[in-house]
């Protein structure tokens, strides 16, 4: 298992990785063999906080983060959070399969929506208004799976949202997201004409 800590704002320290790891191995024999694990340890004020990521052969990812006024129970306490919900989820990370990771290409590319959008607003009204600028972009796989994996893998991950390519919609892409009501809202990709 691939093992990495990252110390912000707080002076690295030896004892506390050996600590980690001691405690994320505990964790190994309730996961089908994790491949990786990134914890963030970090400080703010009086608080200490800690940020596990466990991810798996299957694809699917563990998070949990704690912050307490002590680095060592902020581990305990993440570990043990992790550990519930490993147990809730176990049927769910076993039955999940080794899925194969090749990428299928979408029907269209960053080019083709960029030329279609230069098409659709004509040089003279596009300086009429503003630029706009992409702050972030972000490349992922989008995994196949049941809408039911999807809200697993959601609530194990400590997300809101989460994309997937859907294996009850021939592959279509879509999007699972949790609502502020606490229930859980799907956006489906019509199929292409």
């Amino acid at each position: 298992m691939q093992f990495s800590v990252v110390f912000r704002h707080m002076e690295p320290s030896d004892a506390l990785k050996s600590y980690a790891r001691e405690r994320m191995d505990r964790v190994r024999k309730y996961m089908p063999d994790p491949i990786g694990c990134h914890v963030v340890f970090s400080t703010e004020r009086h608080n200490h906080r800690v940020d596990v990521n466990f991810q798996l052969h299957n694809g699917l990812t563990v998070a949990g983060h704690e912050t307490t006024e002590n680095m060592y129970s902020s581990i305990d306490l993440v570990i043990a959070k992790i550990e519930r919900q490993v147990r809730r989820y176990k049927g769910k990370v076993e039955e999940q399969r080794v899925r194969p990771h090749h990428v299928e290409p979408l029907p269209w590319s960053h080019s083709v929506v960029e030329e279609a959008f230069a098409k659709a607003t004509p040089e003279s009204t596009s300086a009429e208004h503003a630029e706009y600028s992409v702050e972030r972009t972000e490349s992922f796989h989008a995994n196949p799976m049941s809408v039911a994996d999807a809200i697993a893998q959601l609530n194990l991950a400590h997300q809101t949202v989460l994309v997937f390519r859907s294996t009850e919609a021939e592959g279509r892409i879509a999007v699972v997201y949790r609502r502020d009501d606490g229930k859980y809202g799907l956006i489906e990709t019509p199929a292409m004409a």
